[in-house]
């Protein structure tokens, strides 16, 4: 399908992925060429929050997005038409889209009334009644002289019902058409915006009514308002699939380094989104790594830049050690640096894009990235609107997390990153196996000695490690007891959390999980400690950053490693974190028990000075992961350690590099092939 009114952007695609509808597209606005795939920077008030122009065009940012709604408000169109336009105004030399304000509209439920004729609102600037029609927003961004304007949209949230997202997309519709007429034969490009909430066919049916209007391009609305990620990537398929071939594609307020690249895989070209300023005020970065959230502890003394695979300012001149302090202390200074390595790490993400479509190497770089990047989902407050259906649902989650059931029993859902605790079965017979059993917890209580065996739970959770080496205690106490045998030998058990919604909510539904039916896990929630009365056990609650916490305890015999994996909590898997716990267990005969079998995990393991060897299998997992301290690696054990064909496969494979090491210390290579476990010792 090809329009007239394209000619405007000079749109040239440039090559479709073989095997994706990913895409690498170019087209000319009356400022600057712009290569797609592309990321616009915000910049809601004629500024991108805590960042100067140079910075923004030193990073490449190719096109900057203003918002009319809040323009239109302050400084006011006066302002733009006497200064010749927002370039002028801004001192900004590239294109600039302006957003029609229907999404802050939206955003008003308390303060605005929909009609057909307009939208009308109280300013927030002086409390006057406002007016906002398709014909008075495109007036006001033609004043502003945006290089791409968009229509005005009625938005809705994508749980409303069914009727009422079929007649505000119909008044879009309309409102569609009205902007067209009131752009007449402007210069300016003007895109038109699909909506349908998260219904197909509604979808299917605004982009076809859409996409035989003559617009210069075309938005997908309305989403990262209340729906899940793999909803939205479905809703853009289904979309992008019905959008014309020659005009841009643009994916509106989306979103997450993960979003966007499973977005251009669906065939979008065009993103904006808040998060990269909005995550970095709050001390977090997106990295080659992961994001990491300087408000953990763990950064506190680490050298080296944020991201080692960058070369932004930031990373070529702070230590991260550095930008956790500015943190810390509430510095801007932090927030404009972290804000800048954001910007830059998402404008060179999609340069990477559009080099791997354009080489037709997309699709193993898109599965590759896939685990890399982000799959956390953060776009502030969900939807005003709640359903019967959502109301229902809100009582399963506390925090970040939500309760699943599953044959009968209760699973944790970190809402943000998606993880499941405990995902591999029943979490109760995970614990038993993965933990109780290889750790011989039993045994060893059974073995008479005057000091205790201390238990490290790190990652608490919903309590099923902790629990099952409580009743299991208890149940030697309860069988010593009865058989006159000498009594068990006394267990302390130490669990670390920093977010303790996980047990609360489970808690609440103690119907789906058994191994709460017991007064420890209330009773250490509300005083930190719990000790038995029947048994010798004393379990103790850290609360916070293992990474500091693990200072306040005495050394362990056994450690449950079960936080939630690199993507949640990357400072729990990094070489610099494992050279400590090392340093832990180094004078006792340690042994640590995880659930993932991951090489880079495995390598920081082995650099950080443990033995290391399989675990047993435990749901799709083939295998899990045994540490062992050089004390407890010399005692006898039964335990497999990894020998020449591990080594081998390492060698060969693309993940050799410990999660948290830098590119200048391979030290770590070094430690890995000269180990004693490969070697003879």
């Amino acid at each position: 399908m090809t329009h007239a009114a394209s000619k405007r952007l000079h749109f040239t695609l440039e090559a479709t992925a073989e095997g994706s509808s990913a895409r690498a597209a170019r087209f000319t606005t009356r400022h600057n060429e712009v290569l797609t795939p592309t990321f616009m920077p915000v910049g809601t008030h004629a500024a991108v929050r805590s960042q100067r122009r140079d910075d923004l065009l030193a990073c490449g940012a190719q096109v900057l997005l203003a918002n009319t709604y809040h323009l239109l408000l302050r400084p006011g169109l006066e302002i733009f038409r006497k200064f010749g336009g927002i370039h002028g105004f801004m001192n900004w030399p590239r294109s600039v889209l302006t957003d029609s304000g229907g999404y802050q509209i939206f955003s008003l439920p308390g303060s605005r009334t929909l009609r057909e004729e307009y939208a009308e609102f109280t300013s927030y600037v002086d409390n006057t009644l406002v007016r906002l029609s398709p014909e008075s927003s495109i007036e006001a961004q033609k004043a502003i002289g945006a290089d791409i304007m968009m229509v005005l949209d009625q938005c809705v949230p994508s749980t409303v019902e069914h009727g009422v997202a079929r007649e505000t997309m119909q008044v879009t519709h309309r409102w569609a058409q009205r902007s067209l007429a009131a752009r007449g034969d402007s210069t300016q490009a003007l895109f038109g915006i699909v909506q349908g909430a998260s219904y197909a066919d509604l979808r299917i049916e605004s982009a076809q009514t859409i996409a035989q209007m003559p617009f210069d391009g075309y938005a997908i609305g309305g989403l990262a308002v209340g729906e899940s990620s793999a909803e939205r990537e479905d809703c853009t398929a289904t979309v992008t699939e019905w959008l014309p071939r020659d005009s841009p594609r643009y994916l509106m307020g989306v979103g997450t380094t993960r979003d966007l690249l499973e977005a251009v895989h669906r065939g979008v070209d065009m993103f904006d989104c808040i998060l990269p300023t909005s995550l970095a005020k709050q001390g977090v970065a997106f990295t080659s790594l992961g994001r990491r959230d300087l408000r953990r502890a763990a950064y506190r003394g680490m050298e080296g830049p944020i991201d080692p695979a960058c070369d932004c300012y930031t990373c070529k001149t702070h230590s991260i050690a550095y930008l956790f302090h500015l943190q810390r202390v509430h510095e801007t200074a932090g927030w404009q640096l972290l804000s800048l390595h954001n910007i830059h790490f998402y404008m060179q993400l999609m340069r990477t894009m559009r080099a791997h479509i354009l080489a037709d190497t997309w699709l193993p770089f898109y599965r590759a990235q896939r685990d890399v990047l982000d799959a956390r989902d953060s776009y502030g407050k969900r939807a005003t609107h709640v359903t019967k259906a959502a109301a229902r649902a809100a009582k399963r989650k506390r925090g970040r997390y939500e309760l699943l059931v599953k044959d009968g029993a209760g699973y944790i859902r970190d809402m943000i990153s998606g993880e499941v605790m405990h995902p591999g079965g029943d979490p109760a017979e995970e614990s038993r196996s993965l933990y109780l059993e290889q750790s011989r917890l039993v045994e060893r209580l059974l073995t008479p000695q005057d000091e205790p065996l201390v238990v490290w739970d790190v990652g608490l959770g919903a309590a099923a490690n902790a629990m099952a080496a409580v009743l299991a205690a208890e149940g030697l106490s309860s069988a010593s007891a009865v058989a006159g045998a000498a009594p068990a030998r006394r267990l302390v058990l130490i669990s670390f959390e920093n977010d303790l919604d996980s047990l609360k909510l489970a808690l609440d539904h103690p119907g789906w999980f058994k191994h709460l039916h017991h007064a420890a896990p209330r009773s250490m929630l509300s005083e930190d400690r719990w000790t038995s009365g029947s048994a010798a056990i004393d379990w103790r609650l850290l609360r916070g950053d293992f990474a500091t916490r693990k200072f306040d305890a005495p050394p362990p015999d056994i450690i449950f490693f079960d936080p939630f994996s690199f993507r949640t909590d990357s400072a729990l898997w990094t070489l610099p974190a494992f050279r400590e716990l090392a340093e832990a267990c180094a004078h006792k005969p340690a042994e640590l028990f995880t659930y993932t079998y991951s090489t880079s995990v495995r390598a920081a393991m082995l650099a950080a000075g443990f033995y290391v060897a399989k675990g047993r299998a435990t749901g799709p997992k083939s295998e899990t992961t045994i540490g062992l301290s050089p004390r407890a690696a010399a005692a006898p054990h039964a335990h497999d350690l990894l020998g020449q064909e591990w080594l081998a496969k390492w060698r060969r494979s693309d993940a050799q590099a410990p999660f948290g090491s830098s590119v200048e210390d391979a030290t770590w290579h070094e430690a890995v092939l000269n180990h004693p476990q490969f070697n003879g010792g």
